[in-house]
């Protein structure tokens, strides 16, 4: 079973802007989405992009996935689920679920690095992060 507190979930209504001529939402939105629940999940857990750079890293993304399932239209108020995924590499791993009236619209992960301050790969997990993992209880 997954750690409760490693998912977090956001409300969010669907925005006139986010559409195309058809009102459906254009796909290039879904992984704003999925960037709005990860600052959402790292912000409440003490991880996000200006705690990893007031630690002299930054945190890019290297892969991102988004398969979808049903379209969501203007006005559509749905739910976000950000879930955390814990290895033991040197990455933060993050899987999504969006859903409309309990219905998966769309699924998708990211995997972002860590790199140091002269923007160098680190090949081992910075302090904090490890400091966060041990809080967390996350081997």
């Amino acid at each position: 079973m997954q750690n409760q507190s490693l998912i977090s979930s956001l409300e969010r209504r669907v925005q006139f802007y986010e559409c195309d001529p058809l009102q459906i939402v254009w796909h290039g939105n879904y992984l704003k989405y999925f960037e709005e629940g990860r600052e959402d999940f790292c912000r409440k857990q003490g991880l996000s992009y200006l705690d990893a750079q007031a630690n002299g890293v930054s945190t890019p993304i290297v892969k991102s996935v988004c398969e979808h399932k049903l379209p969501l239209k203007y006005g559509d108020v749905f739910n976000l689920e950000t879930c955390f995924n814990p290895h033991n590499a040197a990455k933060m791993h993050f899987t999504y679920k969006l859903y409309l009236q309990n219905k998966l619209v769309c699924t998708g992960e990211t995997v972002q690095v860590f790199l140091g301050e002269n923007r160098e790969l680190l090949l081992t997990n910075p302090p904090f992060f490890l400091d966060w993992k041990k809080k967390m209880e996350i081997d």
